[in-house]
């Protein structure tokens, strides 16, 4: 029992680990999407957000079998993070993202999506990014020996055991997720130019989920076990993290320039 036991605490470690990743992407997906909102709708918006994590992360560890066995549900997530991406990469070529309009007081003034239209398309994001979560959380929970939690078997259709661990590395996620939303957006107020590696990310992640598709059994296109292999596993980390890297080097640069042109005038 103490060797199971051990097994299940290293298990979760890496889980909380990953979720924190996962969670990270997820906050970063939010902060970009309410950043044009006034302060105080930021915030309800953010709340919201992280209420529809918790609840979609719960929601699909409950349907982990239909989420596994269905393909079409990991593919419609994948459409969606890689629509958000291109989506908003194109707009931003074409100077569309935020259209500038003279405010009242002469001020320019940004437009974007109404504070309910954000709200729904965050909640939509943290559908696809608890389809990414959750899979990934089972690819490893599975590997655990069963291990019967108050005298219960199966929950969800899965061991309880199993189960209890997922769900204490989603709850974790979601809490590394409170806090990493609002320094994103913080960090997005003052370095803007970092929202384009941001969506970069939601487009990688979306990579991330049609390659699970693509090798699901009933598609067959990639071998069943390649989103699991270790070449795959650090093709995807490794561009992720040279993503991050890139990203924050440009932003900085670039933010550094306008400071110059600013002190020129």
């Amino acid at each position: 029992m103490e060797a199971v036991l051990l097994e299940y605490a290293w298990v979760l470690l890496v889980l909380v680990g990953l979720e924190g990743l996962l969670a990270a992407d997820n906050a970063v997906v939010m902060a970009v999407m309410v950043k044009h909102l006034p302060k105080a709708q930021q915030k309800k918006a953010l709340f919201y957000g992280l209420v529809g994590a918790f609840v979609f992360r719960f929601a699909a560890l409950f349907m982990i079998t239909l989420l596994v066995n269905i393909w079409q549900i990991q593919a419609l997530g994948a459409a969606y993070l890689l629509f958000i991406s291109i989506k908003s990469l194109y707009d931003q070529r074409k100077g569309d993202t935020d259209e500038i309009l003279e405010g009242v007081d002469g001020k320019p003034e940004k437009k974007g999506s109404g504070f309910w239209m954000t709200v729904l398309k965050v909640e939509l994001a943290d559908i696809a990014f608890a389809i990414d979560s959750m899979l990934a959380a089972v690819a490893l929970a599975v590997t655990l020996p069963h291990l019967n939690v108050f005298g219960v078997n199966d929950i969800g259709g899965i061991n309880s055991g199993q189960f209890m661990v997922m769900l204490a590395g989603g709850l974790i996620g979601v809490i590394i997720m409170r806090f990493a939303a609002h320094k994103f957006v913080q960090l997005l107020e003052k370095y803007p130019q970092l929202e384009t590696a941001a969506f970069v990310i939601v487009g990688w992640v979306g990579v991330k989920l049609l390659v699970m598709t693509l090798s699901h059994e009933n598609v067959g296109i990639l071998p069943t076990d390649f989103p699991h292999s270790t070449g795959w596993t650090l093709v995807f980390w490794s561009v992720l993290l040279g993503i991050v890297v890139v990203g924050g080097i440009l932003g900085v640069k670039q933010n550094r320039e306008q400071a110059k042109e600013q002190e020129v005038k």
